[in-house]
């Protein structure tokens, strides 16, 4: 299209966080886009993003040279008040026109739903891109999600870091701008050792093309990144191997990168005495290595690490990296001998002196309420009930050894290594480990039945301790993490069909605490699972029918949900549902005293004596599906009741002048919604 041409950003920095940098890179490219539509420049322009840890840039076809023109009307008074009896113009219309720069005579009409009124039509030209762009360019920026913005020198630009060029062009053409400290040209800049020189562009169109050839920059987020993964699982294949490489790891390995080589490099085969989590955490956090693990998912003693130069002696540069590791190893090897010369029961009262919460206690007395809960769990799941209280003793004593001090997120991966070497069972030594599960979404769920009872009483202290002070999460904070340990105990609870009453439960896990509120901490706890249902495709009105209902066994609620799900799918639903909400209305605005049974001898009709025998003997029947929680098959056959209920409805009035054959007929229609609130209140749910 002549009238658009490829707009082209590139912020060029020093180093960039790189565990922000794709944030940036996506927010930068949605607000820009965002004010080009708002701008009307563009319709439905292609956008490219770049990143590197030098560079943040923007590419966006078919932008328009200037903004279309815009039919703009406004209406003034309606006619009757525009002019008077003699038809001459009033102060109003006088007032309009004046505001509209024209005379009454100019002013045309317009029919609006209150009648006839002036109104003025103009077209106002469209403004130059040119002109536009920067203004939203520096908009765009300051939106950026940056915590700690940043000021060098003398000036007053701020920035996540100091900026040192700007890219700023429309096809061939250069935008003159000044922000963020500089000038825009069409100069970048290339790999900071390799072509430290400006690379100057041509066109818009033509980028990111000159950094990689002259430049020795990928500037492709996406790009780098699979180079990267795909290099580095050949490394690992050429060494008999498996690259372990965790996506965030490799995001940000990503982001310090504008040149990768990756790089197979060894370590002494002896370190692999230690715990293979530990040494993968050094090479994972502290060096940005990928280890390499085999075919059992055994490490090996390779790892990779991904230069950001392409080096002439590519052995030194491995020899550095290994030199490096071995060091770090060997401190991780002094930590695991150190480690082990206590046992983790020896350990436990050092948790006296660290504090859980200043008004819940240290963690040694968490330990002991988990222990307390996890012993009551326990025998409700059938589990081991010794092994569940010796597991909750020591499952918080591997904070204070010197690895997970180091280490902060081997906790329990820890504890599970020092139990096997004191000696202890092994469902306890799983059990130390399994009570951080699941640790994300997706994540695998406690096995052990000792590690159920320990993962659920931790969570449901932490939730009834926090509520109790009151310290609750909001929409952008949880510094205690309830949501995930809400929807962690809910995930244990169902999935693995454990029979718990949440009700009960919390009751036991408030009673050391002041102020504590179970049925608050229920709450929270259920509502995490409207959107977890919703990950299924299931509705919320399904969910919401249990809820309302207030059940507290998370394994019952979802044998409910379910059940109501697949009753939705059958063809009686939708006028049960309604017939539901209208015996829910009756009820409500009903002021009759209603009788506990319905008395046989006051059913006058033929479709409430149908109905009724109907009702009865579902109640007979549905009892034993009720008692199981079979909910699915009690719906299946309250999915009979469509036709009595519907001539109910058609033949037959409640509201009739007669008290007791009202009242009579009120307590037909309560046994009748109380059959389905035996699962779920359906009245809620839509058509």
């Amino acid at each position: 299209m002549s009238d658009t041409k490829t707009l082209l950003v590139e912020i060029g920095t020093e180093e960039l966080p790189p565990k922000a940098l794709k944030t940036l890179s996506q927010s930068l490219g949605d607000n820009l886009m965002a004010a080009l539509t708002e701008a009307r420049l563009v319709d439905a322009g292609e956008m490219a993003l770049f990143a590197t840890p030098r560079r943040l840039a923007v590419k966006v076809a078919d932008v328009r040279l200037a903004q279309p023109d815009q039919v703009v009307e406004r209406k003034g008074p309606a006619l009757v008040a525009a002019f008077d009896a003699d038809g001459k113009p009033t102060k109003a219309a006088e007032g309009f026109a004046r505001s509209c720069g024209v005379t009454v005579d100019e002013l045309g009409r317009v029919e609006t739903p209150k009648g006839e009124c002036l109104a003025f039509k103009t077209t106002v030209p469209g403004k130059p891109a040119t002109e536009l762009i920067p203004d939203l360019l520096d908009a765009a920026v300051k939106k950026l999600p940056i915590p700690r913005r940043m000021r060098w020198g003398d000036l007053d630009a701020e920035f996540v870091r100091p900026v040192h060029w700007l890219v700023l062009m429309q096809g061939s053409d250069v935008i003159d701008a000044q922000m963020l400290s500089v000038k825009s040209g069409n100069q970048t800049f290339g790999h900071r050792f390799h072509a430290p020189g400006a690379i100057t562009l041509a066109s818009a169109d033509d980028y990111p093309t000159p950094l990689q050839e002259q430049g020795f920059v990928a500037a492709d987020f996406s790009e780098r990144r699979n180079r990267i993964a795909t290099e580095s699982r050949e490394l690992a294949r050429g060494a008999n191997g498996k690259a372990v490489i965790d996506d965030a790891l490799l995001d940000e390995v990503t982001s310090l990168v504008e040149y990768p080589v990756p790089l197979l490099g060894d370590f002494d085969p002896d370190y692999l005495e230690v715990p293979q989590e530990a040494l993968i955490s050094y090479m994972q956090d502290h060096q940005k290595y990928f280890p390499v693990v085999d075919g059992d998912g055994k490490l090996m003693p390779h790892f990779i690490t991904v230069a950001n130069i392409k080096s002439k002696d590519p052995a030194a540069v491995v020899a550095g990296n290994e030199r490096v590791l071995n060091a770090r190893l060997s401190d991780a090897r002094f930590f695991w001998d150190t480690d082990r010369k206590q046992t983790l029961e020896s350990r436990v009262d050092k948790l006296d002196s660290i504090l859980f919460h200043k008004k819940l206690g240290s963690v040694l007395d968490k330990a002991k309420r988990v222990k307390s809960i996890a012993a009551t769990v326990a025998e409700w799941i059938g589990a081991d009930v010794d092994n569940a209280r010796r597991a909750a003793l020591l499952a918080k004593a591997d904070l204070v050894s010197d690895m997970v001090g180091e280490f902060p997120e081997l906790q329990g991966i820890m504890g599970r290594y020092y139990a096997a070497n004191d000696g202890e069972p092994g469902e306890v030594a799983q059990a130390i480990e399994e009570q951080y599960w699941p640790r994300f979404a997706g994540d695998s769920l406690p096995q052990s039945g000792a590690g159920q009872a320990l993962a659920i009483a931790d969570k449901i202290d932490t939730l009834a301790g926090i509520f109790s002070t009151g310290e609750l999460p909001t929409g952008t904070k949880d510094p205690y993490a309830l949501r995930r340990a809400a929807l962690g105990l809910l995930r244990i609870i169902i999935e693995k069909q454990l029979p718990i009453d949440l009700r009960e439960l919390l009751r036991k896990a408030g009673r050391p605490f002041e102020n504590a509120d179970s049925n608050a901490v229920l709450d929270y706890i259920l509502e995490r699972l409207p959107a977890w249902y919703a990950d299924e495709g299931l509705d919320s009105d399904t969910i919401n029918a249990v809820l309302s209902l207030k059940p507290g066994e998370p394994l019952d609620i979802d044998r409910r949900v379910r059940a109501v799900a697949a009753f939705r799918e059958l063809p009686e639903a939708e006028a049960l549902a309604a017939a539901n909400k209208r015996i829910a209305n009756i009820l409500k605005k009903s002021s009759d005293d209603i009788p506990a049974k319905v008395d046989e001898r006051l059913l006058t009709e033929t479709q409430e004596k149908r109905l009724h025998e109907q009702v009865v003997a579902l109640q007979q029947e549905l009892a034993p599906l009720f008692e199981s929680g079979d909910y699915a098959a009690a719906l299946e056959k309250l999915a009979a009741l469509r036709e009595p209920v519907d001539a109910f409805f058609d033949a037959v009035m409640v509201n009739v002048e007669d008290d007791k054959l009202r009242a009579n007929r009120l307590a037909l229609l309560k046994q009748l919604g109380d059959l389905f609130l035996r699962v779920a209140d359906i009245s809620r749910l839509q058509g």
